[in-house]
């Protein structure tokens, strides 16, 4: 049962460095990119950057969770009650990160994506991304707490 444990939570640090990767490259990059351009440059960049990463990396996102549930289960079943703390503890890193993006970050992605396709500026352009990055620390905080729970683990077993 160890090795499921072990091979379960290996593919959820996997996925779910994914995601937390994007969410750091936007925070300390990306965030001082999209400062830099006009707003024009703003909503094609990030209008298409969303369109190709939200039909990307859903699958992705959805295995670090489903990968960390399962984690959780197997572990408690398996009698590694810490271990499967750490792994729940991670699960619910991400579904907070899940609730910020679904009502935070994903309309304003469509509304950017939509902007971006039909080579419109809205006026909120601007304010749109900014509403967008006031919670890209918080989502990178909670990816990286969840890929640090999981380490934490495989310690833990």
């Amino acid at each position: 049962m160890e090795l499921f444990i072990s091979i379960t939570a290996s593919l959820a640090i996997l996925s779910v460095a994914v995601i937390f990767g994007t969410d750091v490259l936007s925070a300390v990059v990306l965030r001082s990119v999209y400062a830099d351009v006009d707003d024009r440059t703003l909503v094609q960049t990030v209008g298409r950057g969303h369109y190709y990463g939200d039909r990307r990396l859903p699958v992705v996102g959805i295995l670090g969770v489903v990968l960390s549930a399962a984690t959780a289960v197997l572990a408690i079943v398996a009698g590694s009650i810490l271990a499967g703390a750490f792994a729940a503890a991670a699960l619910i890193m991400l579904l907070v990160w899940l609730v910020l993006f679904a009502r935070i970050s994903k309309p304003i992605n469509k509304a950017l994506t939509a902007a971006a396709l039909a080579d419109s500026v809205p006026d909120d352009a601007r304010a749109l991304h900014n509403r967008w990055e006031s919670i890209i620390d918080v989502r990178s905080v909670l990816q990286g707490l969840a890929v640090a729970l999981l380490c934490a683990t495989l310690v833990a077993l």
